[in-house]
């Protein structure tokens, strides 16, 4: 039974060390990717049009999880704790999944060294929590246990997929009409 205002997804396995890294990283990360976008929008000097691009996507993707992770940063914007508080209720998947999409066009349009630095941190917050989403490992007994199962989910797996199949090296060859050879 869920109780009123608790989470749908149950986050208390994540160790507290990566919830503090994944938002750490992302604030101090998107900060970072802000002033290397600026830096890529300079390059509007020398006429490289899609480093422009690169660096306003990139700030706005910087702001995007500055607003998400650090609320207290941007309190001069109504509606970022109420955007806040809704991503905090989704599952971790759904962030690192963002994080991660937002990051990759700022390195296509221009893979410069500011680029791929400034994404590239929003991109491991993504990692992070990425990997907050997979929870925790198995105890060691039971990982050995399930590997040296003769009935591990794997072997079984086939027959449950695809039903009436043969392995390649078993099946028996056709042979061809004598009226079209």
């Amino acid at each position: 039974m869920q109780r009123p205002g608790q989470d749908p997804v149950a986050k208390d396995d994540v160790p507290w060390w990566m919830k503090y890294a994944g938002r750490g990283l992302g604030t101090v990360g998107s900060i970072i990717a802000i002033f290397l976008g600026a830096w890529n929008c300079a390059s509007i000097l020398f006429g490289q049009i899609d480093c422009l691009i690169s660096g306003m996507w990139q700030m706005i993707a910087g702001f995007l999880v500055v607003m998400i992770e650090a609320p207290c940063c941007c309190l001069f914007i109504d509606f970022v704790q109420n955007l806040s508080d809704w991503v905090e209720k989704k599952p971790y998947w759904n962030r690192a999944a963002v994080y991660c999409l937002i990051a990759l066009p700022a390195v296509f349009l221009c893979p410069g060294m500011s680029s791929i630095f400034g994404s590239g941190l929003i991109f491991t917050t993504g990692i992070i929590y990425g990997l907050m989403s997979l929870g925790k490992k198995a105890p060691f007994g039971e990982m050995r246990t399930t590997a040296m199962d003769i009935q591990a989910p794997s072997s079984s797996m086939r027959t449950v997929l695809v039903e009436n199949t043969q392995p390649i090296g078993v099946s028996t060859p056709t042979s061809t009409p004598a009226s079209i050879v």
